[in-house]
């Protein structure tokens, strides 16, 4: 019997994380404030917020800022206070953090005593932690900085100027080091930085694709971009090289030819040749022509491209969907 509750209460968590039936919603800005459409294009949560308030539904909740003041730029005079909203707009999560983070993996990242940055996307003071889909804090604030959310079980944070990796639980399962940048893990692998190459490591913290890369990405679908070739300039900012895509062995399997490359999603990955974007397949074969000046990768079937100024949204054969209206626009999620 003890057995079957919980069975039960896991395929109640499961379903209320992910639920496959739920309508995906997209953030849009229209005028000066952000709303939320659904695949068809239509407003289901009216353009209320501030440009820099709100972020993406992840596990059927969103993160929103209510009350103080930011200049034209995003960067906060006057804090306000984080929470979360459903998908019928209701705070659900009430407005106490001083910075907060979307949900991954049943939990989101938030910050107590620190001020919300808007280049990071975070707080570069105070303690963070984690509460969970209820609000209630489960790991306390404790991390210096989190730059990661949940991934793969995982999440990267700095302990007293070194970075690690913690467990749901909150436990240091990868020790903290001095390694220069690191990622979420993604497939088992997470990318890692060190003297300025990048390799990756697996969940034991060894590192199983040796540092030899001057930029890289999170593995997707079996495939990670980088990039190869290109020089530093004085300031320490790569220029050149070009960007192709290796399998979990570390082989190069798509070659570099690329300006930019994206994560695969949805089989399809972002891609900037000549000065315009576009998508390839697995193979390396472009399926939609690099022809917009602006995109973000697929997700949910649909990725919001730029057209004349105006952001829409096209389907994997490259055909538009949702006509371009929207002043800025990002990706469907749930």
């Amino acid at each position: 019997m003890k057995n079957l509750s919980y069975i039960l209460l896991l395929a109640t968590l499961l379903v209320s994380y992910s639920d496959p039936g739920a309508e995906t919603l997209a953030r849009v800005k229209i005028g000066d404030k952000l709303g939320y459409i659904n695949r068809s294009g239509e407003i289901v949560i009216k353009p209320k917020f501030d440009q820099w308030k709100a972020g993406d539904f992840s596990d059927g909740l969103a993160r929103v800022e209510i009350g103080g003041k930011r200049d034209r730029y995003g960067v906060v005079i006057d804090g306000g206070k984080w929470g979360y909203i459903n998908r019928s707009g209701e705070i659900v999560i009430k407005p106490q953090f001083d910075s907060a983070r979307d949900f991954s993996d049943g939990l989101a990242c938030v910050n107590i005593g620190g001020k919300h940055d808007l280049v990071f996307d975070t707080s570069l003071s105070g303690k963070f932690g984690y509460i969970n889909r209820s609000g209630e804090v489960v790991i306390n604030p404790q991390f210096d900085f989190v730059t990661r959310d949940f991934s793969d079980g995982l999440a990267y944070v700095c302990i007293g100027g070194k970075y690690g990796y913690i467990n749901r639980s909150g436990e240091i399962v990868i020790k903290p080091q001095s390694l220069y940048a690191g990622s979420d893990f993604s497939e088992g692998l997470a990318r890692v930085e060190i003297g300025r190459k990048f390799g990756y490591i697996n969940r034991s913290g060894e590192v199983v694709i040796n540092p030899q890369f001057n930029d890289a990405r999170d593995f997707s679908d079996g495939l990670a971009g980088v990039k190869i070739g290109g020089k530093r300039n004085r300031y320490g900012v790569l220029v050149g090289g070009k960007w192709g895509y290796i399998n979990r062995a570390g082989e190069v399997v798509i070659k570099p030819q690329f300006d930019s490359a994206r994560d695969f999603s949805d089989g399809l990955a972002r891609v900037k040749i000549g000065g315009k974007q576009g998508y390839i397949n697995q193979s390396g074969w472009v399926v939609i022509n690099p022809q917009f000046d602006a995109a973000e990768d697929f997700s949910e079937g649909l990725a919001c491209v730029k057209i004349g100024g105006k952001w829409g949204y096209i389907n994997r054969a490259g055909e538009i969907v949702i006509e371009p209206q929207f002043d800025i626009a990002w990706s469907f999620s749930k």
